[in-house]
C-alpha cells in the first residue's frame, strides 16, 4: 500500500469513529510542524494538514505519561513483575517457535538468543501486548500537548512519518504504546530508523508481525550499542567493611574497571579479568542490600531502558528461560 493511498483511505475509515476527539489541525505547533516537514522532507502540505486533523489528542496518554515511574519499587518487588512462571514458559515457547531466527541472529550479531527473547518478553509479553494506541495519536498528543518533552516527541513524530513513507506503511493504522513505542521490541520511531533491520530479506522492515525482523532488530540494537560476544554481564560482589560507598550506583555506564572496584573495596565472587570495564550497584532484596558489579554488557542492556532494575530483570529472565529449556539449542 502506498503511503498516500493508504493515508487517504485510512482517514475516511476512521473519521467518524474519532469525530468526538479533537484533532491537531488548529494547533499552532502542529501547523509549524507541517511547514517544517514540507520544507525539510518535501511532504505534501495538504496531506499533512489532513493528517494533523486526524491525529487525535488523547487525555489518557497525557495521564499515562505523568504516572509515577516504576523505579520507586525495590528490586525484590520489581523482579516479581517480570519473572513469573508464565513469563518463563512464554520465553521457552517463543524460543522454540523462532529457534532458527534466534540462532541466526546470535551468529550474526553476537547477542545470546536468551537475551533477545527476554527483552521481547519484558517489552510485550512475546508480542502479546504491543500497545493499543495509534502511534500517530500518541506522538502528536505528546509532541503538541506535553511541553516538558515536546522536543523529543516532535522529533519522534518526524521519524515516524519518515519511516512510514520509506516503508510504504499507512501512518494511521500502526499501533503502539502510549509513548509511541512499536512492535515486539517496542522501538521508538528513531530507534526503528536507526536499528530495525529486514532480517529475513523480504524487502520490508516489519517489527509488528514479522518475528524474524523483530528478533534481528533487537539483536542489532544491542550489537550497535557495544554488546561484547561471550563476555559476562554481571557478577555478584562482596563489599569490604571499608568499601567506598560513594561509588555505588554512581553511573549506568561502566566507568571503572573490575580491578579499580576491588581497590575501592568491592571484590567479585567469581573470577573475571581485572581490566574489564565495570560499575558497582546495589539491589534491595528481602534480606537486605546486595552488591553487584555490572560489566560492559550490563551497561548495554541499560541503553535499551535506562534502569538497573530493568537490566537485571532482563538478565535474570534470560537465565531462567535457559534453565527451563534444559540447555536445548
Amino acid at each position: 500500500m502506498k503511503w498516500t493511498t493508504g493515508l487517504l483511505a485510512g482517514m475516511g475509515l476512521v473519521l467518524a469513529a474519532c469525530a468526538q476527539e479533537p484533532g491537531h489541525g488548529d494547533n499552532p505547533d502542529a501547523q509549524a510542524f507541517v511547514e517544517y516537514m514540507v520544507e525539510k522532507h518535501d511532504f505534501d502540505r495538504d496531506q499533512l494538514n489532513g493528517l494533523m486533523r486526524e491525529a487525535k489528542r488523547k487525555d489518557s496518554i497525557l495521564k499515562a505519561i505523568k504516572r509515577p515511574a516504576e523505579k520507586a519499587k525495590p528490586w525484590y518487588e520489581y523482579r516479581k513483575i517480570f519473572l513469573t512462571p508464565q513469563s518463563i514458559a512464554g520465553g521457552v515457547d517463543f524460543w522454540d517457535k523462532n529457534a532458527k531466527a534466534l540462532t541466526e541472529a546470535e551468529k550474526k550479531y553476537g547477542v545470546p538468543a536468551e537475551m533477545i527473547v527476554a527483552i521481547i518478553g519484558i517489552e510485550t509479553r512475546y508480542g502479546g501486548n504491543m500497545g493499543g494506541y495509534r502511534v500517530l495519536d500518541a506522538l502528536a498528543t505528546l509532541a503538541f500537548n506535553y511541553p516538558r518533552r515536546s522536543a523529543f516527541f516532535t522529533k519522534e513524530l518526524e521519524n515516524f512519518l519518515l519511516l512510514t513513507r520509506d516503508q510504504g506503511m499507512n501512518p494511521i493504522e500502526l499501533k503502539g504504546s502510549y509513548a509511541g513505542a512499536m512492535g515486539f521490541g517496542q522501538f521508538m520511531p528513531s530507534s526503528y530508523r536507526a536499528y530495525a533491520v529486514d532480517f529475513n530479506g523480504d524487502g520490508h522492515v516489519d517489527i509488528w508481525t514479522d518475528t524474524e525482523d523483530a528478533i534481528g532488530s533487537v539483536a542489532n540494537y544491542f550489537a550497535r550499542h557495544g554488546w561484547l560476544p561471550l563476555e559476562p554481564v554481571v557478577v555478584l560482589a562482596n563489599a569490604r567493611p571499608n568499601a567506598d560507598m560513594t561509588i555505588v550506583n554512581d553511573s549506568l555506564d561502566a566507568n571503572w574497571t573490575v580491578g579499580q572496584l576491588a581497590e575501592k573495596g568491592f571484590t567479585t565472587t567469581a573470577q573475571v579479568a581485572p581490566d574489564l570495564a565495570a560499575s558497582v550497584f546495589s539491589l534491595e532484596t528481602e534480606h537486605g542490600k546486595q552488591y553487584w558489579i555490572g560489566l560492559n554488557n550490563f551497561s548495554v542492556i541499560t541503553r535499551y531502558n535506562r534502569s538497573r532494575l530493568y537490566a537485571m530483570a532482563a538478565y535474570d529472565l534470560a537465565q531462567e528461560i535457559v534453565k527451563a529449556r534444559g540447555g536445548r539449542s
